[in-house]
């Protein structure tokens, strides 16, 4: 696949984080069975441009099994001693001292060549033969470990090293992109404040400039959590903005927070309300019927929706599930996000959410699609 601007070259086929992590660990399964049978393993090259959190997402695999966790970056590595370690003599034979990062004891364990191709050409002949057969002259993996890689893109305006076919059959491949609402799944259960997550939803656009990418903007968001006010605190929230970010997006979260954008009702106080057309209903309604309905704002209010209901498997009563229904009918959502909120929440893990069927109206909705 290549990017239009920039002409960049992908393997595999381009998925958002959620697939990306399903595929790693589909292969890290099949391997661990392959070598139970005797059979070669096959290591992982995550590809994607910078920011967009593939590192993290390898180590949070790593974690979530209990794996052993190795990391590499061979664009530090100088000289082949780095990758093959250094060479000493014994008993009047030459043998070489393995490098300190090579895992020894037994895994499951994943050892991960981040930024592979920023690599020198002959660090990266060298690990070929660590991808073919998951050792090297002088050491090899021990058993149950696993090789996972990343890179960024060929053909482009990155530092790269081109791999070539010999190196690129050794691996199985798959594209990582932004998703918006990948990210905001992920925002969510890393605690990443609220007001930040409806910025990115509302203008995901912004994330795959060029100074602003996902781990930028994580960054930012980090540095301003501890502000209460936006609003009061302009100059030291542009001030913060431009050190990491491109002036476009400066610009817009200033004027997401100067329109009122970043105080947008929660789903916990939708779910909470005990007045739901005063609270919840015409205040949203001000905001987003405008010149033009802001369909983005109204979109953000779902996905976060959801992913409040899901991610924190709320079991909501029978007043939370009245409002619940009373916002699947509000009459400013499209009919194509109010049928894809419908749908998102009837068929995730958290059964009660079923619930919201009892109103024939919304039931309607449902069986109308099908």
């Amino acid at each position: 696949m290549s990017n239009q601007k920039h002409n960049y070259v992908f393997y595999g086929t381009t998925s958002n984080a959620t697939e990306v992590q399903k595929f790693t660990e589909h292969i890290i399964t099949t391997n661990l069975s392959s070598e139970k049978r005797g059979h070669k393993k096959s290591p992982i090259c995550i590809w994607g441009t910078h920011g967009i959190g593939k590192t993290e997402m390898v180590q949070q695999i790593a974690e979530a099994k209990g794996y052993q966790w190795a990391y590499i970056a061979p664009a530090q590595f100088e000289e082949m001693g780095d990758l093959v370690g250094m060479p000493a003599i014994e008993n009047g034979k030459t043998v070489f001292s393995s490098p300190d990062w090579v895992p020894t004891g037994e895994g499951p364990g994943i050892l991960l060549i981040d930024d592979v191709n920023r690599a020198d050409d002959r660090i990266l002949r060298g690990i070929m033969q660590l991808l073919q057969n998951y050792e090297l002259v002088s050491w090899k993996l021990p058993p149950l470990w696993q090789i996972v890689l990343t890179a960024n893109p060929d053909g482009g305006d990155y530092s790269v090293t081109p791999m070539d076919n010999a190196m690129l059959t050794r691996m199985m491949h798959i594209t990582m992109n932004f998703d918006p609402k990948a990210w905001a799944v992920w925002a969510e259960k890393n605690e990443v404040d609220s007001r930040c997550i409806n910025f990115v939803l509302t203008y995901p656009e912004i994330a795959q400039g060029q100074r602003t990418t996902p781990r930028s903007l994580v960054q930012f968001f980090q540095s301003i959590e501890s502000i209460k006010d936006f609003s009061a605190e302009l100059p030291l929230i542009q001030m913060m903005g431009s050190s990491c970010l491109d002036e476009e997006t400066v610009a817009s979260f200033i004027s997401f927070i100067q329109q009122n954008l970043s105080e947008l009702v929660t789903s916990e106080e939708i779910l909470k309300t005990k007045n739901f057309e005063n609270s919840v209903y015409k205040p949203l309604r001000a905001i987003v019927q405008q010149e033009v309905l802001r369909v983005d704002i109204i979109a953000t209010l779902c996905t976060r929706m959801v992913n409040y209901l899901t991610l924190n498997n709320i079991k909501p009563n029978k007043d939370e599930i009245k409002n619940i229904q009373s916002f699947i009918k509000m009459d400013i959502i499209p009919n194509d996000l109010r049928l894809t909120l419908l749908q998102d929440l009837v068929s995730s893990e958290n059964t009660a959410l079923k619930g919201v069927m009892t109103d024939p109206e919304v039931a309607m909705l449902l069986l109308n699609k099908m």
